[in-house]
């Protein structure tokens, strides 16, 4: 078990949030299923016991572990709208460098979707957590797309939803120089085209107007 992670839980007085930390790494490095309670434990400087006190079981604690990661993202959020109050572009050029950071530092990927991918069970109750906390974060995107003033918002966060998480399978299976350092330049070329799309939708709809509007009545002189 490294040392780090025994050092930094050690540090924090309470047993539940040593838990915590301890299957927040283990978990992320090495899989919910290759992860037993007794490694956690002992990573967290405690015992199954305590450990079974703060935790009914292991799948309440993959739940905790999930909420965490969410609340970690959702810090990420703040922080991008705390730098740039009330200019979108730029909320959504931070979201790129934060993506961008992201695959960069980290070859293990998404912490949700790779979850997903083990707990296969339809009525785990970490499955519906998943589902709801991707849709969230997704959603949150489009709001961000809205808000730099792209016309197909919805489009757009989709297609560069599905671009990251991509990006980060990739991540895992060709390593940092593979098609994932391209993300960031592509996502960009992809706003761009969508940007792009709006303004030409836009002066089409305003020569289609033009059009249909009736002429000026002529007046007629005797």
């Amino acid at each position: 078990m490294p040392d780090v992670v025994s050092a930094a839980a050690n540090r924090i007085t309470s047993p539940r949030e040593r838990i915590l930390l301890a299957a927040r790494d283990l978990f992320h490095r090495q899989g919910i299923r290759r992860v037993g309670v007794e490694a956690i434990a002992e990573a967290a400087g405690t015992n199954k016991m305590t450990l079974y006190r703060h935790f009914d079981s292991k799948d309440n604690l993959i739940v905790a572990y999930l909420r965490g990661v969410a609340s970690e993202a959702d810090a990420a959020w703040r922080e991008i709208e705390r730098k740039n109050p009330g200019d979108g572009r730029a909320q959504l050029r931070s979201w790129l460098a934060l993506a961008a950071e992201c695959l960069a530092s980290d070859e293990r990927g998404c912490d949700l979707a790779n979850a997903a991918v083990e707990l296969t069970e339809d009525g785990h109750p970490a499955r519906r957590l998943i589902e709801e906390l991707k849709i969230e974060q997704r959603n949150r995107l489009a709001a961000l797309c809205r808000s730099a003033g792209i016309a197909q918002s919805e489009i757009l966060a989709d297609t560069l939803t599905l671009l990251f998480d991509g990006a980060r399978v990739s991540r895992q299976a060709a390593g940092s120089n593979g098609p994932s350092t391209k993300f960031i330049r592509t996502a960009e070329k992809v706003i761009e085209a969508f940007r792009a799309g709006g303004k030409r939708n836009g002066k089409k709809r305003t020569r289609a107007g033009a059009a249909e509007s009736p002429a000026p009545a002529r007046r007629v002189t005797r």
